[in-house]
């Protein structure tokens, strides 16, 4: 059934249902239609614990960053650092 679509009748939904919701579990949002028209969506359900630790992460680093005067030099740049890695 994976046919690429993200639009779905209900008779198709309700054919096969696991398949679509296997999509929607892997990040995809898919409409429901009936007669053409969306009636419903199904959508991912977001981890919100998961988001709120990234962004723990992420403040935690530029916190320690900041305090330690972390930086990449004088007149260096992430992508000059990136296309370094890039040579070996």
């Amino acid at each position: 059934m994976d046919n690429g679509n993200t639009d779905f009748s209900v008779t198709a939904a309700k054919s096969h249902f696991s398949e679509i919701v296997e999509r929607a579990e892997k990040g995809e949002q898919l409409t429901i239609t009936r007669h053409g028209k969306a009636v419903a969506k199904l959508v991912p359900i977001v981890d919100e614990a998961a988001v709120a630790r990234r962004r723990e992460a992420v403040e935690g680093w530029i916190k320690y960053r900041d305090e330690h005067n972390i930086t990449l030099g004088p007149d260096l740049t992430i992508k000059q650092l990136i296309n370094e890695g890039r040579r070996f």
